[in-house]
């Protein structure tokens, strides 16, 4: 085989696999070189077994072919707030040092059936939760942040140590270190995919978020989770021709960046030149609270969240965790409750708008990604939409004043992933192509 097993996508990994030009084992000693020579300055790993992950790839290898599943021997890097049989799910906590669950989450069990060779955990901000840094870097400067929470998730990914993994999202944390990390990030509609056993931040916010560098291998982990809409989307035969698309610079333009400000022109032109209609977007005043109602739903749920670890070490729970706990925030009951309502009011409400479109450009970051490891970067430009309910993804494609990642997001409407992840391909590919940006990894 031409060039080195560990830079190919899931996809290319399957047809390889099938016409026998590459073995399990010998894409996973690949994989093995290049993280055992990467991690020490990337750190994206909170667990990493060498031997398991071999071992694991020879069992594969004794697959019959007409037995294989639809994920034979891809690498999936699983987020370290996901339960993992066999390996350590920490979450970055003392609290959970060395713990190890003798289930698989539901996410993980249907990887496996599919065939996947799970590779290890990746590094989380704390419960995925807080904002400081857990060590990992940005594979394109090691001097900046990946974003966070789902940190090692989107970094491994970046960096070639994994085709495919799984992050998580409450806030901003699939699609703002998508962004950072110039790699295709997918939160689907919420509760679309099964988050039994991870640890759950907000009942009403949590989503299970998917990454990989290429919209093909977003559409091989589609099909194992079964995400399908209700109408098979229509094929996009003649590309972005045609498509009509809203462009909302948010509620919260006002923190937007020079990169960010840039990157929303372009893209826009981009499209048009290629045939697509774009029109700017505005939403009814009542969107413009979702920001403070996401940041309410989020602490009041937290509260709750995080009491048994609380309650039994106190001392080694983040502070910020500990305020959520004690009501620090100063949410009540009836403050949960109005935005709990509102938020929902308003769901039916974006279906409707967005749907009159083959996607809505929105940004995924105030800007590239921060000098510093101490902290993630800001997710202001993600919590409403995760509020929402619907589906968004980061598409790569541009940069910012220092050649940093900077991507945009296309959202859609509830229970729209297919058709969203269709139309992110067209699009992806013109952007990708003409945005301006490039890894150089």
């Amino acid at each position: 085989m031409n060039g080195s097993p560990y830079r190919l996508t899931g996809t290319e990994l399957l047809q390889a696999f099938k016409d026998e030009r590459l073995s399990v084992e010998d894409y996973a000693n690949s994989l093995v070189t290049h993280i055992q020579a990467r991690d020490p300055n990337i750190k994206a790993w909170a667990y990493f077994n060498a031997s398991q992950v071999l071992e694991q790839a020879r069992s594969l290898d004794k697959v019959p072919k007409d037995l294989r599943g639809p994920l034979h021997g891809v690498g999936v890097a699983v987020k370290d707030v996901i339960y993992t049989k066999g390996m350590p799910t920490q979450h970055n906590s003392s609290i959970y040092a060395d713990s190890q669950p003798e289930v698989d989450a539901a996410s993980v069990m249907m990887l496996r059936q599919a065939g996947a060779l799970i590779l290890g955990k990746t590094r989380t901000t704390e419960f995925a939760a807080t904002v400081e840094g857990p060590g990992t870097t940005n594979p394109h400067d090691t001097t900046r942040t990946p974003g966070g929470s789902s940190s090692g998730s989107a970094a491994a990914v970046a960096d070639f140590q994994a085709p495919l993994a799984l992050g998580t999202q409450t806030g901003g944390s699939t699609i703002r270190p998508g962004s950072f990390n110039g790699v295709y990030a997918m939160k689907p509609t919420w509760n679309a995919i099964s988050r039994e056993g991870q640890k759950i931040y907000s009942l009403i916010l949590d989503t299970i978020g998917l990454y990989a560098r290429c919209t093909e291998d977003l559409e091989l982990l589609a099909d194992v989770f079964g995400l399908q809409d209700d109408a098979v989307p229509k094929p996009l035969s003649t590309g972005l021709s045609g498509l009509k698309f809203g462009i909302y610079k948010s509620m919260v333009w006002d923190q937007a960046g020079a990169g960010t400000m840039k990157a929303m022109e372009k893209g826009k032109t981009l499209l048009e030149a290629h045939g697509a209609q774009v029109e700017e977007l505005s939403l009814p005043v009542e969107f413009e609270s979702l920001p403070k109602w996401h940041t309410c739903v989020l602490f009041s749920e937290g509260r709750t969240a995080f009491r048994p670890e609380y309650q039994v070490a106190k001392h080694e729970l983040a502070q910020s965790l500990v305020d959520h706990v004690e009501g620090k925030h100063g949410y009540t009951h009836k403050d949960h409750l109005e935005a709990f309502d509102n938020i929902a009011a308003l769901r039916p409400r974006w279906d409707e708008i967005a749907g009159k479109y083959a996607a809505v450009i929105i940004p995924s970051v105030p800007d590239e990604a921060p000098e510093g490891l101490e902290n993630t970067g800001s997710a202001v430009f993600n919590g409403w939409t995760t509020a929402l309910h619907i589906p968004v993804f980061n598409v790569p494609g541009f940069s910012g004043a220092n050649g940093m990642s900077i991507g945009l997001s296309l959202a859609g409407t509830r229970y729209g992933d297919r058709a969203l992840l269709a139309v992110s391909e067209e699009v992806g590919k013109v952007w990708a192509q003409e945005g301006g940006w490039t890894s150089g990894l």
